[in-house]
């Protein structure tokens, strides 16, 4: 195990605004380091000359890379150049930049769509580039693929020390409620909500039958500081909860979170999208980490953070 101290560093959060970023940032705030910052009118991260200056400018010491264009299948499907193209441009220039500035360390932050669609379950880090991806959402999947390379060449070619984490699926405090471009927690709990008001039932896409992995965003934030401080290889790390669940078992449990029952509605004209995503969490585990915030916890702790109005709902 390779241990890198953050005590007295300056440190990088580059897309802090988003659910991971701020989860980073609170994370950080325990580690006796600066946090640095950027807000989007002060510095794009898709232009690699821009990012270059600002890192020459503020002379981080490590690189947290958790910005990125996100969204659920329907954003993915019917803008695939904007998250092929955005997702490319600002891995390029963040960690080009992060290397050129002389940077001392940088994880990038992916997801687990880089797993073939039928990956082996739960899903090890060397199933990665053996069979087709999901269909809905392989531009973005190709953009992160891509990322993790990226590091890795530096690694190889340079000496970079650039690690990569592939999280599941994340939720929390800060995540994006809007039905037409949020994943499916953040969409159940407003779908839910939403029923609870009007008194109607709860429609979902699909069957129901789909199973999946759930993170919460806090804790993923505590997996990336860790691995920031004790792991260095070419090699990407997935973080999960070791746990999944079927979509239509989630749906009771968001229920059971908001207080309301009510029938449950699936419509099969949607997608289902891929049939289980588990990850493998044995590499993680074997370092010493694991999952500490249980799922209707989070969930609850998300639908406080939705009530109180810290997220996007439009």
């Amino acid at each position: 195990m390779s241990d890198y101290r953050l005590d007295g560093k300056r440190v990088w959060v580059a897309g802090h605004r988003g659910m991971v970023g701020k989860a980073l940032v609170r994370r950080l705030a325990s580690e006796n380091c600066e946090i640095l910052t950027a807000d989007r009118n002060a510095l794009d991260l898709t232009d690699k000359q821009a990012v270059a200056a600002w890192v020459a400018r503020e002379k981080p010491d490590a690189v947290f890379l958790a910005a990125a264009r996100v969204g659920g299948i329907v954003a993915n499907d019917s803008a695939p150049v904007d998250f092929l193209q955005d997702n490319l441009l600002i891995a390029t220039a963040v960690i080009a930049g992060a290397y050129e500035g002389g940077a001392e360390k940088l994880l990038n932050l992916g997801s687990s769509c880089i797993y073939p669609r039928l990956a082996p379950q739960p899903i090890p880090e060397d199933a990665l580039l053996t069979g087709p991806l999901e269909p809905t959402n392989e531009w973005y999947a190709i953009a992160k693929i891509a990322a993790i390379k990226l590091a890795q060449a530096y690694r190889k070619q340079y000496g970079a020390d650039m690690i990569s984490a592939m999280p599941t699926n994340l939720y929390g405090p800060g995540d994006n409620f809007d039905l037409t471009s949020s994943h499916v927690m953040p969409a159940l709990i407003r779908k839910v909500h939403e029923a609870k008001q009007t008194g109607s039932a709860v429609t979902i896409w699909g069957t129901g039958t789909p199973r999946r992995e759930f993170l919460y965003v806090d804790d993923c934030a505590d997996a990336c500081v860790f691995l920031m401080k004790h792991y260095s290889d070419a090699g990407h790390i997935n973080v999960g909860s070791g746990e999944d669940i079927a979509i239509r078992e989630l749906v009771q449990v968001v229920m059971d979170v908001v207080g309301y029952e009510a029938e449950v509605i699936r419509d099969e004209s949607k997608p289902d999208g891929t049939p289980r995503k588990l990850m493998d969490n044995a590499r993680l585990a074997a370092l010493g980490w694991k999952a500490k915030v249980p799922l209707r916890e989070g969930i609850a702790r998300a639908y406080e953070s939705f009530l109180a109005g810290e997220a996007r709902r439009t």
